[in-house]
């Protein structure tokens, strides 16, 4: 491929290592979402609204305390100003799963943008972990819960 695009081969022999992983990814307008696997991973990129300590941490705290496991975390500087930074994040799960909207609509709230690039089914087929009291069901119960405080009395 070099050769016929006129490239520079920066590298040799990596083809030797067993262990590698090549990623593909697949890119398309938007449209329908897949249905949930149960063996799914979403994909998001953050962007901070300000640079300060623990600002990451807030990030991540909106997936930690729902029980969504991150399969992959990058950082990337945004250029607008120094400190400034996105993040690119994979996640275990489907948009359409509970816990993974309301951690969605909680970094929405204290983002400055939060941009979905999809749900799809994982490649490995490897189902979600999902730990104690944070299945779906577990949050369409306290969904309820609020949704019958809230209800007015008759």
């Amino acid at each position: 491929a070099a050769d016929l695009h006129g490239l520079e081969v920066l590298a040799h022999g990596i083809g030797d290592m067993q262990a590698a992983v090549t990623r593909f990814v697949m890119v398309s307008r938007p449209g329908r979402l897949p249905a949930p696997t149960g063996a799914d991973k979403t994909t998001v990129v953050l962007f901070q609204r300000d640079d300060h300590a623990g600002g990451l941490l807030e990030l991540l705290d909106q997936f930690a305390a729902r029980g969504i496991n991150l399969t992959r975390l990058e950082s990337r500087p945004t250029r607008a100003s120094m400190g400034s930074y996105c993040f690119s994040i994979d996640v275990e799960g489907h948009v359409l799963d509970e816990r993974l909207g309301e951690a969605l609509m909680g970094l929405k709230r204290i983002c400055a943008d939060v941009r979905f690039l999809g749900s799809y089914p994982r490649a490995d087929k490897t189902p979600a972990t999902v730990g104690a009291r944070a299945s779906d069901a577990d949050f369409a119960g306290a969904r309820a819960w609020l949704t019958g405080i809230r209800a007015p009395s008759s």
